[in-house]
């Protein structure tokens, strides 16, 4: 597998003489988390939807290989909760498409409260489906929180679409089941037990690696994104997650040193 490797978000500020060096105007943070990371997951395009001038920009100010993904409004799926997803869809699609080759996947995150509906998570993915280019699919990775959504008629609603099921991670293991849908995959981690809080250790991590190795063998790309960005915890976890899968053989994007993020540890 070829593991992405981010955090995400990078819109924090107390990453401040963490992730960014001190004195670093804001408005460059883009700029530096670019040359450290190849990957972000953003997820203020779920509280606001920026036009497409923004993407472009963003676009225009990170290297070619970099990646975005993006986390779908939540107009599209705590307000609609799915329904009627043709238009939300298309606008978030449009303004997307401003980020060009850099258009990683769309995180399709579910609310808690939202029980199993396979009608309506078809209905979007079909939404979805209408806005591939160059006969390539719009990635989407789907990660409902309900857990009614785990049964066979959803994964084979999922499976059918070419989609992923998001695995996630709250205090180093699994609140998903760990189904492999498609060709690649995505994993966030939200919350390690390790301390300082919310850090992950080495065995949560190391567990991690083994089971996406285990799920996607041979050359399948996968996004592994940490979402635990209290006193750049995720910066450091995610340094070390790809530090570990380097020395494990396993091809990973750049992430910082260990030793760069020093100060990554909540104070």
């Amino acid at each position: 597998m070829r593991l992405l490797v981010g955090t995400s978000g990078w819109q924090y500020r107390h990453w401040a003489g963490v992730l960014y060096p001190p004195g670093l105007p804001q408005r460059r943070w883009l700029e530096h988390y670019a040359s450290e990371f190849a990957t972000v997951e953003n997820d203020g395009t779920f509280y606001r939807l920026p036009a497409a001038a923004t993407f472009e920009d963003w676009r225009a100010r990170t290297p070619p290989d970099f990646v975005m993904a993006i986390k779908a409004s939540r107009f599209l799926t705590h307000v609609k909760r799915l329904r009627d997803p043709g238009e939300p869809v298309e606008r978030l699609m449009r303004a997307a498409d401003g980020l060009g080759q850099r258009l990683g996947p769309v995180l399709l995150q579910l609310p808690p409260n939202l029980p199993a509906d396979p009608q309506r998570l078809a209905a979007c993915l079909d939404a979805f489906a209408a806005h591939g280019r160059d006969g390539e699919r719009v990635k989407v990775a789907v990660e409902p929180r309900h857990p009614s959504w785990w049964n066979d008629e959803i994964q084979e609603v999922i499976a059918a679409h070419h989609a992923a099921l998001c695995w996630a991670d709250q205090l180093g293991r699994p609140v998903t089941p760990l189904w492999r849908t498609t060709g690649w995959g995505y994993l966030r981690l939200h919350q390690g037990a390790a301390r300082p809080w919310p850090r992950y250790g080495a065995r949560a991590l190391r567990s991690w690696l083994d089971r996406l190795a285990l799920a996607w063998p041979g050359d399948a790309p996968v996004h592994v994104y940490f979402n635990n960005d209290q006193g750049g915890a995720a910066v450091a976890d995610a340094a070390a997650f790809a530090a570990l899968a380097s020395r494990g053989g396993i091809e990973v994007t750049r992430a910082p040193s260990a030793r760069s993020l020093a100060g990554a540890n909540p104070r």
